[in-house]
């Protein structure tokens, strides 16, 4: 198969990629394609690839908005190396004839195992010896570090259970957790792995630990309201690995600052990266991560390989994950 250079210039098709992709997809896609791996955030540089691309691979930070379509007069279409899609405008794109692919499995088991850590990491203190103890000292460590609840004696509420939601869950009760859900879909008992769904009152008022899984709709933003945070356990643990805007954070902070054996566990943000003026920062019971639910190497040559689908779409054929 012929270069990308030795493409260029012979109606090869053209694809901008804005954000990382894996070595190997790369290297598939500039077998097909001429590729240019141009930064969202470059300004004329990009704004130039862009008028020449027919096709557009973004991740997490590239915002597809109507303005950025306008400007891709070539553009067939757009790849999500990722799974949620709210930060393109699927809408937009499709009015000016232009595909929306995405990979919506890629980072599945990534994400739930990374709930599941961080529930694990709040609920089970741990310390590592670095050094000869004294038996005093051996003794205290050990009382300093008794966990005063098991998993097996907790309820875990999932709110939204999609796939990450439903893996959570399977996890979860093989852990001998009461899992308990609610989500818009009413779901048959065999898809539900074990959750039992409720309705969401009953979801805020007896989840001992609460974990967001939500899409990004526009429905779903300040979801997590002042008035869904006093419905909460007052030592609830919050976590959310969904979208930052699904939380308002100055509700949380204060729900936090009033509720010191409350924890938050907070892999999203809004705005990311955020600043000094972020509700949230400084607070002893806020755990704050920068965005890294997804950050495996499976899970990234996974959500990399979307570059299968934009090929499809360049090449007039249909592509196996288009957006919803």
């Amino acid at each position: 198969m012929a270069t990308a250079a030795a493409n260029a210039g012979n109606g090869v098709p053209r694809v901008v990629v804005s954000e990382d992709l894996s070595a190997g997809a790369l290297a598939w896609l500039r077998e097909r394609c001429e590729v240019e791996c141009v930064r969202f955030d470059a300004g004329a540089a990009f704004d130039a690839a862009l008028s020449r691309a027919d096709g557009l691979v973004v991740r997490t930070y590239t915002k597809v908005t109507e303005e950025m379509v306008s400007r891709g007069a070539r553009l067939k279409v757009v790849g999500r190396a990722g799974v949620g899609l709210d930060s393109i405008n699927v809408g937009a794109c499709r009015a000016r004839g232009v595909e929306v692919v995405h990979t919506p499995d890629a980072n599945t088991v990534a994400v739930s195992e990374y709930v599941l850590a961080l529930v694990v990491d709040a609920l089970r203190p741990r310390g590592f010896v670095e050094g000869v103890l004294g038996e005093r000292a051996w003794s205290a460590l050990r009382k300093e570090l008794i966990a005063p609840r098991q998993l097996s004696e907790l309820t875990l509420g999932i709110l939204g259970l999609g796939r990450i939601g439903k893996r959570v869950a399977r996890w979860a009760r093989a852990l001998d957790m009461n899992v308990i859900y609610h989500d818009l879909i009413e779901m048959p008992e065999a898809v539900r792995n074990g959750a039992r769904a409720v309705s969401r009152d009953e979801l805020l008022a007896g989840a001992d630990i609460l974990t967001i899984h939500v899409d990004g709709r526009a429905s779903n933003r300040g979801l997590v309201t002042a008035e869904w945070l006093g419905r909460m356990k007052r030592d609830v643990t919050i976590v959310n690995t969904s979208r930052g805007f699904v939380v308002e954070s100055g509700a949380l902070g204060a729900f936090l600052r009033e509720n010191r054996g409350a924890r938050a566990l907070l892999d999203v943000h809004e705005p990311e990266p955020f600043g000094d003026s972020y509700p949230l920062l400084g607070l002893p019971n806020a755990f704050l991560a920068a965005h890294l639910a997804a950050c495996t190497r499976a899970a990234h040559e996974n959500m990399s390989w979307v570059v299968r689908d934009v090929w499809s779409v360049l090449a007039g054929e249909v592509p196996e994950f288009p957006a919803p």
